[in-house]
């Protein structure tokens, strides 16, 4: 039975390839599904409308019949500028329950996300998703092949929408570090510095820094950001009297004060080059296992812990500040309550909107800013990689996304302080506590300078990286320096 009158055969032929939530063709019943099923029609006709008009409509019907990705490049228009334009105010809007954004025209919008009946995403997203992977949420989760000409990623003024020119990324498999039991690599160790109480440094998104883009070749530059995210944050800071600093520092130097140092890239590791050079050690392998929530959650009125800790099961959730129930996908704070909220924080998190959504896909954790204003990050993994201190508190611009945290990074680093004994391993502790503010930033060259001094802040504790260090430190036993006062 048709869906909508008048469905072309082609169109129905393609909807038969569809993917359901469990992996078959075809749906079920309800209200809800009727619904989905009609913007799938509607979203296929749009794309066979295009493809008709360039002749590319048999390669389509081709590769999704056969599954097959040596066919060639189903393409559609899009310019670098709509694509890249994330970084333009109020244009990246909430996402709804089927993992695409809300919108209520029906075009394309300047972004570059294709609109289909008050939905809009990604164009290769949204037909990847429909015939491919219906769990898939972001374009984060994607890498295009190799021979695909017009991939995403590449930047293009046409994107291709082949289903089978993409690939899942896949969670890199980390090797299992080999630890001495009880071991006394070193004797004494030198005291580890101790940031936690020193005014942090400021910086901005790392224009001009190119990301590392082994695992995830598709996330977009740092350098593709434009500054009308800072002129809108600037015009709410002022209305607010927040002090912010007149211009723009940036950590240039790598600072001395890291306790760690990664040598080597992490996709060089294995369990050979993990392990102690003393082989006369009982050496015991300890892997790493992801837990069943990869995160938890704690929301901060300046230094007030507020509400339930939020368990993040979902590989994509978004904290905002509305005031809709919660739910896995969902944190939503504008529902919590406190006896001691000031005018201050009020007035804060009436400008948290759609706050910052966070993904975590092949063992990395991302952060993008979907809120008018900015969000500030405190990520020691992140500022590791830039050379920065470790306790810099870098500000996203609104419609940007930034890697705070990389598990093969981390992997590195744990394998080496394993090496330098107990200490060692126990500091890097600090890196899987990521720290975040909305609104309103904090640093040296803020009138805050610790982020209890924020409005409105949440605190990220990374379970699966803390879960290994525990395991770690339970292997090698008792710290080699013995407690005390001064430890």
């Amino acid at each position: 039975m048709s869906i909508l009158p008048f469905t072309p055969p082609v169109v129905k032929r393609l909807l038969g390839w569809k993917k359901s939530a469990g992996g078959t063709a075809g749906a079920g019943g309800g209200e809800q599904n009727g619904q989905e099923e009609k913007w799938c029609e509607k979203a296929v006709k749009s794309l066979v409308k295009k493809l008709k008009k360039t002749g590319q409509l048999d390669e389509l019907e081709k590769a999704i019949t056969t599954q097959n990705c040596n066919t060639k490049c189903v393409t559609i228009p899009s310019t670098c500028s709509e694509i890249w334009g994330l970084s333009t105010p109020n244009t990246i809007d909430q996402w709804d329950t089927a993992g695409l954004y809300s919108f209520s025209e029906q075009t394309r919008s300047l972004d570059g996300r294709l609109q289909v009946s008050h939905r809009k995403g990604l164009p290769h997203v949204i037909y990847c998703r429909l015939w491919r992977w219906p769990d898939l949420h972001s374009h984060h989760e994607l890498k295009a092949i190799e021979n695909c000409e017009y991939a995403f990623n590449l930047k293009k003024d046409e994107v291709c929408v082949n289903p089978y020119h993409y690939q899942r990324v896949e969670t890199p498999v980390l090797p299992p570090v080999l630890v001495p039991r009880h071991t006394e690599i070193l004797t004494e160790l030198p005291p580890l510095d101790d940031y936690t109480h020193s005014i942090p440094e400021n910086t901005n998104f790392p224009a001009g820094i190119e990301p590392q883009s082994n695992y995830i070749p598709e996330t977009p530059p740092p350098g593709y950001i434009s500054e009308d995210g800072e002129t809108s944050d600037q015009q709410l800071n002022q209305s607010m009297d927040t002090g912010t600093p007149s211009t723009t520092p940036c950590c240039s130097q790598p600072c001395p004060a890291w306790p760690w140092t990664l040598q080597g890239s992490p996709a060089e590791l294995s369990p050979s080059t993990l392990s102690p050079v003393n082989h006369s050690l009982d050496l015991q392998p300890v892997t790493y296992s992801e837990p069943a929530f990869w995160c938890s959650i704690a929301y901060y009125e300046l230094n007030q812990r507020v509400g339930e800790t939020f368990h993040a099961s979902q590989p994509s959730l978004t904290v905002d500040g509305f005031t809709d129930p919660s739910n896995s996908e969902r944190f939503c704070l504008g529902l919590l309550s406190n006896v001691n909220r000031n005018a201050t924080v009020e007035m804060t998190r009436r400008h948290i909107g759609r706050g910052v959504r966070l993904y975590y896909i092949g063992g990395e954790v991302f952060a993008e800013c979907l809120s008018d204003s900015a969000i500030f990050v405190q990520s020691p993994n992140c500022n590791q990689r830039y050379g920065w201190h470790p306790a810099t508190v870098c500000k996203i611009p609104p419609g940007c996304n930034l890697k705070i945290f990389n598990n093969q990074e981390f992997a590195a680093l744990l394998a080496q302080s394993v090496n330098q004994g107990f200490e060692a391993v126990y500091q890097l502790t600090r890196m899987c506590t990521i720290r975040m503010s909305f609104v309103k930033g904090w640093g040296a060259e803020y009138r805050r300078q610790t982020v209890t001094s924020t409005p409105c802040w949440i605190e990220l504790h990374l379970n699966g990286p803390l879960q290994w260090l525990d395991k770690v430190l339970t292997q090698m036993g008792s710290p080699s320096v013995r407690c005390s006062s001064m430890s």
